[in-house]
């Protein structure tokens, strides 16, 4: 009879511990960032957004923030009532996961629209132009064995670009081009501006990033050079999660207006002419 009791005391102490571990669980999935609608985040009444840190979205001047997706940011915030809420964020990954898991709502960075990132987001309609460009120091000679004219010339060096960079796709299918090896060494720690001081410093040969980031502080590195394409000209964009269709069409909508003014154009040019 002891041996029956002890059994079904064992019993009822394994199914609690059993029913708490499973609440302890499903406490912690409500807990868990889902990604929200438009809907939602009026409900809120904040927008949270990611961008990246460098000299065209998101910066500190002085004792001010300015960025061409800063600003862009608050018009639309500013036109539908909501609060901004601004994370910026160097690491292109956890920008993307931060979307997908619904941490943040909008990638309001200009982010390369391809067919591997399309898997994961859902682009707003084209907001620039630009290219992925070879960094490199200016030739010291017209012999200068390190110096590279044209993408032929990348067979067998290492390129240094942002971990998980949309640029890693195209890199890649240009080794199918020329029928050869580019070794590839990502980065984790630093943003494209880290890496351009690093070219000019010596302390790497080459790296690939977005021109338009490149141009915006090449006068800070007179010694690099940004002449040899390494893609073509290609949309960027911001991008949401695939769960906010709605949001997607709010920002649309939102920028077919906003785009056509002289407070756009304005911004524009003082960031990308």
């Amino acid at each position: 009879m002891k041996k029956k009791l002890l059994k079904y005391i064992l019993m009822g102490i394994t199914v609690a511990i059993g029913i708490i571990l499973l609440g302890s669980r499903k406490e912690h999935k409500k807990k868990l960032p889902i990604p929200r609608d438009y809907a939602d985040i009026v409900l809120d009444g904040t927008l949270r957004a990611v961008t990246e840190y460098n000299s065209v979205s998101y910066h500190i001047k002085g004792d001010t923030i300015e960025g061409f997706d800063y600003a862009l940011l608050h018009a639309f915030a500013h036109a539908k009532g909501l609060k901004l809420e601004i994370t910026p964020e160097m690491s292109y990954e956890k920008r993307l996961q931060g979307i997908v898991e619904g941490k943040y709502d909008l990638l309001a960075t200009g982010t390369l629209v391809n067919s591997q990132s399309k898997d994961s987001l859902l682009f707003t309609q084209t907001l620039m132009l630009s290219k992925q460009v070879l960094v490199q120091r200016k030739k010291k000679t017209e012999t200068d064995s390190l110096y590279i004219d044209n993408q032929l010339e990348l067979a067998h060096k290492t390129l240094h670009v942002i971990k998980d960079s949309p640029a890693l796709l195209r890199i890649h299918n240009l080794m199918e081009e020329i029928a050869d090896t580019i070794y590839i060494k990502q980065i984790e720690l630093y943003g494209t501006e880290q890496l351009l001081a690093m070219v000019a410093e010596g302390d790497i040969d080459y790296a690939v990033c977005d021109e338009n980031i490149a141009r915006s502080v090449l006068a800070d590195f007179p010694n690099l050079d940004i002449k040899t394409n390494i893609s073509f000209t290609q949309f960027y964009a911001w991008g949401v999660s695939k769960h906010a269709p709605v949001l997607l069409d709010s920002l649309n909508t939102w920028l077919d207006s906003y785009l056509k003014t002289k407070e756009y154009q304005k911004l524009y040019k003082e960031y990308f002419h």
